[in-house]
C-alpha cells in the first residue's frame, strides 16, 4: 500500500517546508522541535489529559513541519528494530488507536500517584508511558510527543522527574520502549521491562 503520508516515490515525510531530501528534513525538524519543546517546558499545555490534549500536544510540536500534526495516522505502521532481529512492535491498527489511547490515558489519569511508594511510582509511570507509546498514534513523532505529555502529567501530579535525562539518551531511552514492549499477539514475548524502569529510576532520582 502506497503511505500517502510521503512525497511520490521516495521515503520523505511531505512537509510545509517542502523538504525533499530526507537528512535536510531531519535537521528543520530537529531545530523546529527544540523550540517548541522549550516553549512547552517554560509554559506547559493546558488540558486535562485525556486524547485530545494528547493530539494538541502534538500538534504544537510539529505544526511548524507537517499539515497532519496533530491527527490521528490512517495506516498501519512498521518499524524494523535492530533489537528484535528486524521485526516491530506491534502498534495499534488505526481502527484501535482512539480505544486504545482512551484506556490507556484513562488508567494513567486514575492511578493514585499519592498513595504508592517511589520504586512503585517509577515503575507505574514506565508502565503507562510504555503504553502510551505502544499505541503509536501518529505517523511521526510518536517518542517525543508521548514523553513530554506524560512528564508534563507526572510534573502536575507533583513528582517531577528530569526529563533531560531521557533527551541526552535518547537512543537508549527509545530502545528502551520497544524492549518494554516486545509482546506479540501470537503470544511470544521478548519484553525486558527492566531497561526502562532504570532510566525512570534514574530520572526520579531513585538510583
Amino acid at each position: 500500500m502506497r503511505d500517502p503520508y510521503l512525497y511520490d516515490d521516495s521515503s520523505v515525510l511531505k512537509n510545509r517546508l517542502d523538504i525533499r531530501d530526507e537528512e535536510t528534513l531531519k535537521g528543520a525538524e530537529a531545530n523546529y522541535v527544540s523550540l517548541r519543546l522549550k516553549d512547552i517546558a517554560l509554559h506547559p499545555l493546558e488540558g486535562d489529559y485525556h486524547t485530545p490534549h494528547l493530539l494538541k500536544m502534538h500538534e504544537v510540536i510539529f505544526q511548524d513541519l507537517y499539515e497532519w500534526a496533530g491527527s490521528i495516522r490512517t495506516i498501519s505502521i512498521y518499524k524494523e528494530e535492530d533489537i528484535l532481529g528486524g521485526m516491530s512492535i506491534e502498534y495499534a491498527d488505526p481502527f484501535d488507536i482512539v480505544d486504545d489511547l482512551s484506556y490507556a490515558l484513562k488508567d494513567m489519569r486514575d492511578t493514585d500517584w499519592d498513595r504508592i511508594k517511589p520504586l512503585e511510582r517509577a515503575h507505574s509511570f514506565a508502565e503507562c508511558l510504555a503504553r502510551i507509546w505502544k499505541v503509536h498514534p501518529f505517523r511521526e513523532g510518536n517518542t517525543r510527543t508521548v514523553v513530554t505529555f506524560c512528564c508534563q502529567f507526572i510534573d502536575e501530579a507533583g513528582y517531577p522527574l528530569n526529563r533531560e535525562l531521557f533527551e541526552k539518551n535518547a537512543g537508549y531511552f527509545r530502545t528502551a520502549l520497544v524492549a518494554y514492549n516486545a509482546f506479540f499477539a501470537d503470544g511470544s514475548d521478548f519484553s525486558k521491562k527492566e531497561y526502562l524502569d532504570r532510566i525512570v529510576e534514574d530520572a526520579f532520582g531513585l538510583r
